[in-house]
Order: C-alpha cells, then sequence, then structure tokens
C-alpha cells in the first residue's frame, strides 16, 4: 500500500503537468478577492505571493488597492519573513522575493495569508510544493488570521492526503467562487 507521502509526491506531478499544459484566466480568482477584500474591510496588513508560472496571479488586485498592506514573503533559511512590498527580485528557488533590508512585518501582525497551492480540497486541505514553508508560517499567525487558498477549478481535488503538520485554509478561492 503506497504510503501519503508517495501519494501526494505523485499528486504534485500530476498538478505540475496540468498547470503547464493549461492556462486559465486569473481573472475569476481576482473577482473573487476583490468581493472578499469588500466583505472584510478591518483587514489591512494581507501576504501574497509572487507568482510562478501557472499559479494565480493577483497582481491586478494587488495594484487596484494601495491603501493595503501587501507583504510578500522571503525564504530565510527554512522559514517564510514577509516584508513589505517593493522591488521584488529573484531569491531562493528562483521566486521573485523582496529585498532583505525592507521592513519585516512579524506574523502574528498579520491579517490575511493568500496562500498558493498545488491542489486543495473543499474542506480547505492544501497541497503545496512539499518544502514546508507556508506551514511553518502559518503555524505563527495570529488565531484569528484568515488563510485563503487561492487556485484553479482543476485544482480543487478530493484528497490532498494532509499530515497533522499541515495547516488548513479558511476559505478556498477559485476560478469558479461565487462572488
Amino acid at each position: 500500500m503506497p504510503t501519503a507521502g508517495h501519494v501526494k509526491t505523485q499528486l504534485r506531478q500530476l498538478m505540475r503537468e496540468k498547470l503547464k499544459t493549461t492556462q486559465p484566466s486569473s481573472a475569476p480568482v481576482c473577482t473573487a478577492l476583490e468581493h472578499w477584500l469588500l466583505a472584510h474591510p478591518a483587514v489591512r496588513k494581507i501576504a501574497v505571493y509572487s507568482p510562478l508560472p501557472g499559479e494565480v496571479d493577483l497582481t491586478t488586485v494587488i495594484l487596484a488597492h494601495p491603501e493595503l498592506t501587501w507583504l510578500y514573503p522571503r525564504i530565510t533559511g527554512q522559514n517564510l519573513s514577509f516584508h513589505r512590498g517593493g522591488a521584488l527580485t529573484p531569491g531562493t528557488l528562483g521566486i521573485l522575493e523582496p529585498d532583505e533590508k525592507g521592513s519585516t512585518i512579524p506574523i502574528p501582525e498579520i491579517g490575511a495569508f493568500i496562500c498558493p497551492g498545488l491542489a486543495f480540497t473543499a474542506a480547505g486541505h492544501r497541497l503545496g510544493r512539499g518544502r514546508g514553508y507556508y506551514d511553518r508560517a502559518l503555524a505563527q499567525a495570529h488565531p484569528g488570521a484568515i488563510k485563503l487558498g487561492v487556485c484553479f477549478d482543476f485544482q480543487i481535488v478530493e484528497n490532498t492526503f494532509p499530515e497533522s503538520h499541515d495547516i488548513t485554509m479558511d476559505l478556498i478561492l477559485s476560478s469558479g467562487s461565487s462572488p
């Protein structure tokens, strides 16, 4: 019988292939995020990400809301730190990251975390890329911080085979999310 780790590796490979061969629009997810932002005006500090090829690109929403504090992750060792936006340059793993000299915002001060992933379940389970950066960061979040997974519809699967260290999302916004 295959282990959870083996099944997760297979699911990651399948989703990476789908992301390479499919080019869905990020616009429906951005619209869903716009509606979410309107419904949550108290959330002012929001962690986002620099999209990798195939990931949902939230740039239009970020640019449309300069009044919010958008925070980008930076990989430092085995952890993420979050910094105010600004110039992003290729960092660890080739992902665009903020300059290390930028102001760091402590994780417990962040009101919402918008998280990419390779797959999600409707119940909020997330399958990341396998290095655990987001799970370790989210474990430090304030208990009231909102965790949003963003993805395309085909990334919603029946099971991501969660383990005890995996952090569950509070809400999944996908290309099929209704406003």
